[in-house]
């Protein structure tokens, strides 16, 4: 991704306030922007959102954007689910988050997730026949759900008429971020 590559795109991130992986949330906010897109942080309250590094760590502080319930999903591109143990398990309890996760996938939208943000797919019903990654601990919750799990830095599916980008941790956000340009660069052609 090069400045100005993704002009007009829109990208939606959806985290809760306490506990997602900084580096999954900072870097690709930081390096889409620079490339020009548009990224709104959305999160389950207007609090600032307060990250972690390895689930344990005090991390950067973040303003949301704007909360879960009054995102429009309709209005972007692509969807954005970092991780961060307490972060996804309580993401994937939020309704706001769930129907943010359908609306994309049933309008055939990409959805772009890493690490631990998998299991909001997983509780929104979307990964059934889809091949993706994610942190090791979900591999049994991905079968489960009716996904194939596999162990790389970053897998790409667009079964099902919507592009899944998943990646396992921060180590791979390279991978990540460049597939993530991809879809977004072909959303503009």
């Amino acid at each position: 991704m090069t400045d100005t590559d993704l002009d007009g795109r829109r990208v939606l991130a959806i985290v809760t306030n306490y506990g997602v992986e900084q580096d999954e949330l900072v870097v690709p906010v930081r390096r889409l922007r620079e490339a020009g897109a548009t990224v709104d942080v959305a999160a389950v309250s207007a609090d600032a959102i307060r990250t972690l590094v390895g689930d344990k760590d005090p991390g950067e502080t973040v303003r949301p954007s704007l909360t879960l319930a009054d995102a429009d999903p309709a209005g972007y591109d692509l969807l954005l689910v970092p991780g961060g143990t307490l972060n996804a398990d309580s993401l994937r309890l939020d309704d706001d988050a769930l129907d943010a996760v359908r609306s994309f996938t049933s309008s055939g939208r990409p959805v772009a997730a890493i690490c631990h943000g998998p299991w909001a797919l997983v509780e929104a019903g979307v990964v059934k026949e889809k091949t993706l990654t994610s942190y090791l601990s979900l591999r049994t919750d991905i079968r489960n759900a009716g996904g194939t799990w596999e162990d790389r830095p970053v897998v790409t599916d667009d079964a099902g008429g919507w592009l899944l980008i998943t990646s396992r941790n921060p180590g791979d956000l390279e991978d990540f971020l460049r597939e993530i340009g991809k879809a977004l660069t072909s959303a503009g052609s």
